[in-house]
Parts: structure tokens; sequence; C-alpha cells
């Protein structure tokens, strides 16, 4: 006669029968398994992240809006979008120590609704140091709370197994962010104002808070689990005090290691080249050239595409590859791709442009969960905190060339000389990538 067990399989009850027999009770196949917690967990933050990108999409098309209302200069404009930028990477380490001391919920909650504030703002201003507050300084802390540093504590938590995967479907979510709001929000600023576009990001960030309230979890143990793949049970670690301190700390520590610098000067050039030179500044040089604001801002859209096929297949490349050799790959068709970009911009999409944003886009954000992975190989526990340090470095990169690059079109006319200096740091980075050492196994990380 069977009986029937039920038992805790990754937090979730599964119910088996078992049967009498004369070496006693053995328990037959499971009725029922489901999915870990952990990946709803990753799903919710993947949605969270998708829907905070509305400000990510935002900045490449108020540059001429706001040049042809307030006679702005492009430099000026382009400082406001330095300021966001920076602050972006600088906030991103206190955020993750922050997350530490009161929890993903509260940080990420109180980011979105600071996003929100900064953006909704904005339609009242009408002096530049306005938007410097507004989009640079608010948006930028809210922003920075958000950053990739919010993905690997997610990650590290939640994870032991298939981390470079969740790592490159995470920083996809971004990607499809853009994708989602770019062509919306370039819509709206074509057919009506930049202002309405301003309350949609505002908007979309609040909408996303009852999301993360609601169904987001610090840690495994809240909710009585492991950590998806792991053999054992992981403690809640208590709340860390001084978040600020310990930030630091861990930051003081990391640069006496040579990686640190190598891991801050490539990610410093891949933020120069991707955030800082292509989302602000690819639209207004297509526009120069006579390409309609929406089929560019489109054009940035299937690089979200692509990047999310991208970094989800890096994410898988990073679980069985060196990460080191593939930076140095990912660096080194980025910088050829970027030499070609001035001979392919035209009043109209031609088959070449669409071979650079298919291309591109594959490269745009491949090299988070290689980063990442260099991080936890060398830092343990305060990866989290380092990788935010070194994602600082990634928007310091960021703010000069979105600064740099308006400064050059105003000066030069035409963007093509940040276009050949991009691509030339792509080559260093490349080979920067190469020199990072292995950490010996058994090593300590830093403490």
């Amino acid at each position: 006669m069977g009986v029937i067990a039920g038992r805790k399989l990754y937090g979730v009850t599964q119910t088996t029968e078992t049967t009498a027999s004369p070496e006693g009770t053995r328990p037959t196949r499971p009725s029922g398994v489901r999915v870990h917690r952990a990946w709803f967990v990753a799903a919710v933050t993947f949605v969270t992240i998708i829907g905070a990108a509305a400000f990510r999409s935002l900045p490449g098309l108020l540059i001429d809006p706001l040049h042809q209302e307030f006679d702005w200069s492009r430099g000026t404009i382009g400082a406001a979008v330095s300021i966001n930028l920076a602050l972006y990477g600088l906030t991103a380490p206190f955020a993750a120590a922050l997350m530490d001391r009161f929890g993903i919920r509260r940080v990420v909650a109180v980011a979105l609704t600071v996003i929100a504030i900064g953006s909704g703002v904005t339609v009242w201003m009408t002096e530049a140091w306005q938007l410097m507050l507004c989009w640079g300084l608010l948006v930028g802390l809210g922003s920075g709370s958000m950053a990739l540093a919010f993905a690997a504590t997610v990650t590290n938590r939640w994870f032991t197994e298939r981390r470079g995967l969740v790592t490159g479907i995470l920083t996809a979510a971004s990607a499809s962010g853009q994708l989602i709001f770019l062509p919306l929000l370039s819509w709206i600023v074509s057919e009506y104002d930049w202002r309405p576009a301003a309350v949609t990001v505002a908007l979309a960030a609040l909408a996303v808070v009852p999301f993360v309230w609601l169904l987001l979890r610090d840690h495994p143990a809240d909710v009585g689990l492991k950590p998806y793949g792991a053999k054992e049970f992981v403690e809640k670690p208590a709340p860390v005090r001084g978040a600020a301190r310990r930030a630091v700390t861990v930051l003081f520590s990391a640069m006496r290691t040579g990686p640190f610098w190598l891991l801050a000067g490539t990610f410093a050039i891949c933020g120069a080249s991707t955030n800082g030179l292509i989302q602000t500044h690819f639209v207004p040089a297509a526009h120069d050239h006579g390409m309609p604001i929406t089929a560019a801002a489109s054009l940035l859209a299937v690089i979200g595409v692509f990047d999310v096929l991208g970094t989800i297949a890096s994410g898988w490349f990073t679980d069985r590859y060196e990460p080191r050799r593939l930076l140095a790959v990912y660096y080194a068709f980025r910088g050829i791709s970027l030499l070609f970009l001035p001979m392919l911009l035209a009043p109209s999409v031609q088959l070449p442009m669409v071979f650079f944003i298919v291309f591109y886009g594959l490269d745009w954000v491949a090299t988070v969960p290689p980063t990442l992975a260099l991080c936890r190989e060398q830092y343990g526990d305060d990866s989290a905190i380092v990788f935010g340090w070194v994602l600082a470095s990634h928007q310091v990169g960021a703010a000069l060339v979105a600064f740099l690059g308006g400064v050059a079109r105003d000066t030069f006319g035409s963007y093509d000389v940040v276009w050949y200096a991009a691509g030339a740091l792509c080559a260093a980075a490349a080979l920067m990538s190469l020199v990072i050492r292995r950490r010996p196994a058994g090593r300590a990380a830093v403490a």
C-alpha cells in the first residue's frame, strides 16, 4: 500500500509517492517538480531593469530639441548628460553596500522614485542649471542605485550556478528596455514635444515600484531556500552597518591590486564607446547626415534587440571559456566597427549600416558577464562592491565622451574625430584585457 510524502525541493513542495517493501519504504518518481524561486526573483529583476531603462533611452533624443528651444550649446547639454552618467557610476558601489544594509527592495524602490521626480520636474525647467540638477543630479543618483551592481547583488545572493548566464540575462534587460522605449519616446518627441517624453519616463519608473515592493526578496533565506545550485542552506547575513565606509574600504583594498586597474580601465573604455558615445551622440550624428530622428532612434532600438542576444550568449560563453580572452575579442571587434561608422552615416538606412547595427549590437554590453566573472574571481564576497567601482569607471568614461563628443561637434562640425578616437581606445582595451592575471587557486580574495 502506498503513502504520500511531501518534501521541499528548492523551496517548493514536491510530493512523492512511497511504497512498502521488505527493504523498507522507498520513494518512487516525484509527482511534481517546480522551478526554483531564484528564477522568479531574476524575472522580477529583469522587469524592474526594463522599466527603469526608459531614463537611459531619453538623453540622446533631448540634445536637438533642447538646443532648438533654449539655444543651449550641445556641450552644455552634454555636460548635464555627463553628470548623469558619472553619478550613475559613482553611486553604484555605495548602492551595493546600501543593499547589504537596508535590503534590495528598499534601495531600489527609493531609487525609482527619485528617478521619477527628477524626470518629471524637468518639464518646468527654463535654465541649463535646472537640467543639470534634475536630469544630471537626481536622475543620476537614482539610476546609479539601479545600476548593474543591482544585478550583481541579485546574482551573487540567489545563484551559485549559472551565474554567467543570469548576469547576461539581467544585463540584457537594459537593452530590452531600450528596445521598448526608444521608438516610443522618439515618436513622442517628434510628434509632440520632449516634455511628454520626460513625463513618460517618470511614469514608467513609478510603475515598476509596486513590482519591486511586492515580489522582490532580498535573500533566499527570507523564504527558507538555498541559493540555486547550492548544496547547503546559506544563512542571511546580518545587516552591514557603515555602508559608505565599507564601500570606500573595499575600494582602497582593491586599488592595491593590479587587476582592479586593468578592469577599471577597460570598463572605462567600454562606457566611453557605448553609453557616452553611441547612446548619447548617435541620433544627433545621424541627424547631421539627414537621417530622421525616428529612423536613427529605431536603429538604436535594433541595437537593443541584438544586444539582448549578444549579452545572453556572452553569459553562456563566460560559464565555459576564459573571460580575459572573451573581453579581448569583444573590444577588438567593437573598435573595428567604430572605425567604419563615419563612412556609413547617410540620409537613409543602407545595408552596410544595418550590418553595423547588428554587429555592434551583439557587442554592446557583452563585456559585462566576463568583467563580473573576473571581479568574482579576484575579490570573492566583495565582488559586487568592487564591480560597483569598476562600473563607476565605466560611467566616468561615458561621462567624459558624452561631454567631449558635444564639444567636438561644436568645434569641428562633425563627430568623425570622436568615432576614430573611440576605435583606437577599444584596441587598447583589448590589449589590457589579455594582461589581467589569474588569481592563484586558494589565494584569499581582497578583504
